[in-house]
């Protein structure tokens, strides 16, 4: 599926059209709070700056069309990623106001070589969402080159990122480094893994990750579950689940899971129980399915954790995607840490399905010991049920 990168294209003199993924978070005084997601394009973004192409930048940030009261869309306004990308450029980054009207039009029709522009939020536009082809096409207008390098929202065919390149047909039409990581992970290593291969899923919901957990079922060697969807598989087995955290309308679907996984299937047996929802109530560890009453599974428990820690150092690919636990408790993130140590401690090529997983690893400062970190929670976890994104399809072939 290997897709043809920017790097490979003679951008000199050019205007590259980047869809990138600028979608921050701000803090009321519109101070981004975490710009990961824009430190993570700069690669792709140098690429086209340092052999003399212009640039222009096109993302969205949060939900415009769905404002609270009181709120302004300008709440969501690209302007402060311009500002910051300007910084970590060291250089001046020209913001339009606007997405496809006069002041956009006007700043990219005076740019330069080396020059870099920012339209502001694509989801300003109504267009956006419903893949108009006219706003399309208006965007198509200001480049010679389209380039995908926003994971995050492959798996939509909003404008920005599939009627757009569709516009450019006859241009080259290619992925910047983001997007080519996650496909040689999330598609070309699975596709033909080093075994034994290992899937950890965990996570409230069966019915969030069913797809997922059918789809590796077939191609994993084994598949271990963790976090609350763990006590649907328990309910579907009869046995007790206190006040855990379950769909009881999916114990049909988990005896199924459970049929299909056979032995691959490997589900948690001791859980880490409290009886509230907080980091200070009263705790117990119990045999799975023994949950008492009162009490609700928190996190897997001590055995689990060396059961899974054990499968996992033994493996030559992991796949993580979902926490073991309520991992933001401290008391009940001892599952969590405990997998994300073995994953670093082991030599297998290691695959971080982005979410809360990406934030644990993160967090436990374990990011330069994995192979891959997703930068997309839901285009991963689509990627991970084997689904084509018609927005990276369409792009040019290696």
């Amino acid at each position: 599926m290997a897709k043809k990168t920017i790097d490979a294209v003679d951008v000199a003199g050019k205007t590259v059209l980047m869809r990138v993924d600028f979608n921050v978070p701000l803090d009321a005084e519109q101070n981004i709070t975490d710009d990961r997601r824009i430190v993570m394009a700069l690669p792709s973004i140098k690429s086209v700056l340092d052999r003399g192409g212009k640039l222009v930048l096109m993302s969205h940030l949060g939900r415009p069309d769905k404002l609270k009261e009181g709120e302004t869309k300008e709440k969501y306004s690209l302007k402060p990623a311009a500002v910051r990308l300007g910084e970590l450029l060291g250089k001046e980054v020209a913001f339009a106001a606007d997405t496809v009207g006069e002041d956009a039009a006007a700043k990219v029709a005076a740019m330069k070589d080396g020059d870099v522009v920012v339209l502001e939020n694509v989801r300003f536009e109504k267009g956006e969402k419903k893949g108009d082809e006219e706003f399309a096409a208006k965007l198509a207008a200001f480049g010679d080159i389209y380039c995908n390098n926003a994971f995050g929202t492959c798996h939509r065919t909003h404008a920005s990122m599939y009627a757009v390149p569709m516009a450019m047909a006859g241009k080259p039409r290619v992925v910047g480094s983001l997007v080519a990581k996650e496909i040689k992970y999330l598609t070309d290593v699975i596709a033909n893994p080093a075994r034994p291969f290992v899937a950890i899923l965990g996570g409230a919901k069966v019915s969030d990750k069913i797809n997922v957990i059918n789809n590796l079922l077939g191609i994993c060697d084994k598949v271990l579950i963790g976090g609350a969807m763990a006590y649907t598989f328990s309910l579907a087995q009869g046995q007790q689940v206190g006040k855990s955290l379950v769909e009881a309308d999916k114990v049909d679907l988990a005896k199924e899971l459970m049929e299909k996984g056979g032995d691959k299937l490997v589900l948690p047996i001791d859980t880490h129980c409290g009886d509230a929802f907080s980091a200070d109530c009263n705790k117990v560890v119990v045999d799975a399915g023994q949950i008492p009453d009162g009490f609700e599974g928190l996190d897997i428990g001590p055995k689990t954790a060396a059961l899974y820690a054990d499968i996992v150092k033994s493996a030559k690919t992991v796949v993580w995607n979902g926490p073991m636990g309520v991992c933001e408790m401290e008391p009940f993130a001892v599952g969590t840490k405990a997998v994300a140590d073995a994953i670093a401690e082991s030599d297998s090529v290691s695959i971080i399905g982005g979410g809360d997983s990406a934030a644990a690893i993160q967090k436990l400062g374990y990011a330069d010991k994995v192979s891959h970190v997703s930068t997309g929670g839901g285009a991963s976890l689509e990627m991970l049920e084997g689904k084509k994104f018609d927005a990276v399809e369409i792009l040019d072939e290696e």
